[in-house]
């Protein structure tokens, strides 16, 4: 058995959906997790948002245009006249229902009832749309067996136990069909997963039943070991380690957020990125192998920051380092990359919402320079540390480019250094075509 979730993108649009009923019906006895459709959990954020300003007004308004888009969507999605019927019966059903909540007090779980909505008219739809054609489906609703604690973390032994019971009595169909993000907490109330959203749904789920595989299905472009904006003769990345995939997270890459699919990593169940434009593309996997001495992608983070800090009364000096690492801690400001010498300490962030208050502090401490608008290149693989010759290739494919900073040694699958934002393009180009070409 294996869980497919697909994104808000994929099934944005009536013929988006088909393309994925045409993707899933082409294996039986598989798990479907779905997302919203797109544009649907904003449009309830913003019905929310006036019922909190108690405008009911302006709620409806929001309501009967979405409303409309989704009558819209069902007469491009059914063929048949008795299922398009029936499909705008659930339609009204829901949107009546979300109706209810303008007549009175609103709160944050009146929010969470609202919400919740969109990964269930999504899920219903695209379960009348499989029966239509033939397919033998079952719904399976999250929130009979997804739920929280008390700390919000899912319950796994709950979410097994609810979901094989679920699987069971809806033995025979050919695919099961179930909601992403939302759940229940441990008072019973309806709830969402928060970070990691669908992903972590599926994650968890691939978990609870022992998934072979879990596929993560989007509308973009393959996965790259460069942006394809600035960099020529790109490929695509086949194989990842969790760990690989957590450091190009890190970097803003489109790929899974580590805590979404640590159920996965944790049941050593192996994670696959797929394309819905281009459903025959192998897609990249990601597990827990990991192929030696390996160079996987190159990446740049930009709108850095680079502080350095320079005291004669750093040397020898215990808590040095401490005092200054605390001052960006009380500004809720993390830091990315840090290099200490005798007399000085240099390091980079990438918010600056409160540099100004962070700089005052520090001068505290020594004296404080500045360089703003810096990028971290950032080469992702194996790079085992018994093995220098991956540093030496780095270093002298880049040795025209003016290098700030070093970081290795904190994961073996990250060596990073910063530059200006000026030499960005083109020490991503040197990289490509000296590590991949």
């Amino acid at each position: 058995m294996k869980v497919l979730k697909f994104g808000s993108a994929s099934i944005a649009t009536a013929d988006k959906m088909k393309n994925v009923a045409n993707i899933v019906a082409r294996g039986g006895n598989n798990i479907i997790v779905l997302s919203s459709m797109r544009g649907t959990a904003e449009a309830l954020a913003e019905v929310s948002d006036y019922l909190y300003k108690k405008n009911q007004e302006g709620a409806i308004e929001i309501i009967n245009r979405l409303e409309k888009q989704y009558n819209d969507f069902v007469s491009g999605l059914f063929s048949e006249e008795a299922f398009r019927l029936k499909a705008e019966e659930v339609i009204t059903a829901k949107f009546n229902y979300i109706r209810t909540f303008t007549k009175d007090l609103f709160t944050l779980f009146e929010e969470r009832v609202i919400m919740a909505q969109s990964e269930l008219l999504s899920s219903e739809l695209f379960h009348l749309y499989l029966i239509e054609k033939k397919i033998n489906a079952a719904l399976i609703p999250a929130l009979e067996y997804m739920r929280t604690d008390k700390n919000s973390a899912p319950d796994p032994v709950y979410i097994k136990e609810k979901l094989t019971a679920l699987l069971d009595a809806a033995k025979g169909a050919d695919l099961y069909i179930t909601q992403g993000y939302i759940c229940r907490n441990a008072y019973g109330e309806i709830d969402d997963l928060r970070k990691g959203g669908s992903d972590y749904t599926a994650s968890l789920v691939g978990a609870a039943v022992g998934a072979d595989e879990i596929q993560i299905w989007a509308d973009v472009h393959a996965m790259q070991n460069n942006d394809p904006r600035y960099v020529k003769g790109t490929t695509a990345i086949r194989h990842l380690n969790f760990d690989e995939a957590a450091e190009l997270a890190y970097f803003g890459i489109k790929i899974l957020h580590p805590s979404s699919i640590l159920p996965a990593k944790l049941a050593d169940i192996p994670v696959c990125l797929k394309n819905t434009e281009y459903p025959d593309a192998t897609g990249t996997l990601i597990s827990n192998e990991t192929e030696a001495r390996a160079i996987k992608a190159v990446a740049a983070k930009d709108n850095i920051t680079a502080i350095k800090i320079k005291s004669g009364r750093m040397l020898l000096a215990h808590g040095f380092l401490r005092r200054v690492t605390e001052v960006f801690e009380n500004y809720q400001t993390s830091i990315d990359m840090l290099a200490t010498s005798e007399i000085g300490v240099s390091l980079t962030i990438d918010d600056d919402k409160n540099i100004q208050l962070i700089l005052d502090e520090l001068k505290k401490y020594g004296t404080v320079s500045v360089d703003s608008n810096m990028v971290i290149i950032s080469v992702i693989g194996n790079l085992e540390s018994e093995d220098a010759s991956f540093a030496s290739t780095i270093l002298n494919a880049v040795k025209g480019i003016s290098i700030r900073m070093i970081s290795y040694g904190g994961s073996k699958y990250n060596f990073s250094f910063l530059i200006e934002s000026k030499d960005k393009e083109k020490t991503l180009q040197i990289l490509n075509d000296k590590l991949f070409n």
